[in-house]
């Protein structure tokens, strides 16, 4: 792989970096790049700006809105909208269902629901993890039978993302007991505002709220919000988990994260020398600046065979243990830089309601929240242990 980028590759990036530097607003880059929280308005506004330019969807195929652009160009992409401080386009609808949608929908359902993700029109969720189904998925309880022309859907579904937001959700029901359980999975498209669903809020250690409980009582969804065949949802759901921690990933974001973290080591003092120059702190940052190279060429590797049309692989579990290996050990290595000074809890500086920090230190102000948030990433979207029994099985045949 040669990883030099092209003359054309580079007068592209070139594109980009102007085209950032003119239409991303102050305000929302300067909330990204200080670690302050992004309200849906932001997300919205942003996806808005990207999608009347349209760029939204980099990866997706040109017949339904897509850039045409190739991988280089699309990692070019995404490194520099992280190294500008972009809000992230909120996954669930163009990373996550719509791949599914393309590959197993039907015309109508690609007609009707891929310009409304686009758009974002529809703001989705995603119904995976229950209560006693995180790891282990296939054992979901919450069922869907079969009622004429609907399903009735009953149970329960947590950590959802912003699911306070969400217009649809697309959701893995039960609709066959007496088979494996894999095999007796349907995937939903569910319309958050049909009766009988209600949604609780989590609030999380950072006195944040990001994800939820919902719960399905008697809730009726139309058979033709059924993706692809019932009881083949489990196959659909593995597809989709591949393309979400591709993306989970997110190699340009640690690189900008990175850089921050330099700067405060450069910044703060120990024994009256900066932090950069201590031994032991500087070998915690030179290995993880390796193992993000590291990573960086993965996933060039992985998203090539995606514009080959092959969906992404048992590759996709490594990208997803080390990027948020890498992620947390970023934030573990801020806090360590700023040391006492990462305690306070700022709330209103947070949310944007106060323009600096009361402990005096607006770097240091939203660290520990940030810290706490990133505990999550080798979690969700499949633990990192249940990852590294993929890739024990399907990469090493072991």
């Amino acid at each position: 792989m040669d990883l030099n980028y092209a003359p054309a590759d580079l007068a592209f990036r070139d594109t980009v970096r102007a085209w950032l530097a003119a239409n991303l607003p102050a305000d929302l880059q300067h909330k990204v790049l200080n670690h302050k929280r992004l309200s849906k308005d932001d997300f919205v506004r942003w996806h808005q700006i990207l999608a009347g330019q349209g760029w939204v969807a980099p990866n997706w195929p040109v017949e339904h809105g897509g850039t045409g652009w190739n991988t280089v160009q699309q990692h070019i992409w995404q490194e520099e909208c992280a190294q500008a401080g972009t809000p992230p386009v909120m996954p669930f609808g163009v990373n996550m269902v719509a791949p599914v949608i393309m590959a197993f929908g039907n015309d109508a359902q690609k007609r009707h629901y891929l310009p409304r993700i686009l758009s974002c029109e529809d703001w989705w969720c995603q119904g995976y993890s229950e209560p006693g189904s995180g790891s282990d998925l296939a054992s979901l309880k919450t069922r869907a039978e079969r009622d004429g022309d609907h399903y009735i859907v009953n149970g329960q579904k947590t950590w959802t993302t912003l699911a306070q937001h969400a217009d649809m959700m697309f959701c893995l029901v039960r609709t066959d007991n007496g088979v494996r359980k894999q095999e007796g999975i349907s995937f939903l498209l569910i319309d958050m505002k049909t009766p009988g669903i209600t949604v609780r809020p989590i609030i999380t250690l950072d006195e944040d709220h990001e994800v939820n409980e919902v719960f399905f009582d008697k809730v009726r969804v139309p058979v033709t919000n059924l993706i692809g065949e019932e009881n083949k949802g489990w196959t659909y759901a593995k597809y989709l988990l591949g393309h979400e921690r591709t993306g989970i990933a997110a190699v340009g974001r640690s690189k900008r994260e990175l850089g921050f973290v330099k700067k405060l080591a450069l910044q703060q003092k120990k024994n009256g020398k900066p932090l950069i120059d201590d031994a032991l702190f500087s070998a915690k940052l030179a290995a993880l600046e390796i193992d993000l190279m590291a990573l960086e060429v993965t996933v060039l590797r992985v998203i090539s065979q995606e514009g080959k049309r092959r969906g992404p692989g048992p590759e996709a579990s490594m990208l997803k243990v080390m990027g948020t290996e890498i992620q947390q050990g970023l934030t573990e290595l801020m806090l360590e830089a700023v040391g006492p000074q990462g305690l306070p809890f700022d709330l209103a500086f947070l949310e944007g309601e106060a323009e600096h920090s009361a402990a005096g230190d607006d770097d240091a102000a939203p660290l520990a929240p940030y810290y706490f948030n990133y505990r999550k990433t080798s979690i969700y979207g499949g633990s990192n242990e249940i990852q590294k029994n993929i890739i024990t099985q399907m990469i090493l045949g072991l």
